[in-house]
């Protein structure tokens, strides 16, 4: 699914498409509806780029459990394992 941010909105924001990616990556990783993995590939970042990000902005790293197992079976799934 693509999500579409106007243009109109991006110039009230000051923010370019990249930038406003990674705060929208950001923002769901603090809420934890995205994994550390999930949110650095919304955000168009390698894993070691996005916690720098998250180190710079002082948001704590989580990763737990479940956390690895969504990593786990989204890793598997590019592979085509069920």
């Amino acid at each position: 699914m693509a999500v579409v941010i106007p243009d109109s909105v991006l110039e009230a924001t000051g923010l370019t498409e990249e930038e406003a990616r990674r705060e929208l990556a950001v923002a769901l990783y603090v809420r934890e509806r995205l994994t550390e993995g999930q949110a650095a590939r919304l955000a168009g970042m390698d894993r070691w780029a996005f916690n720098e990000l998250l180190s710079e902005r002082r948001v704590p790293i989580h990763y737990g459990t479940e956390e690895l197992r969504a990593d786990y079976e989204e890793a598997g799934q590019g592979r085509g394992a069920s």
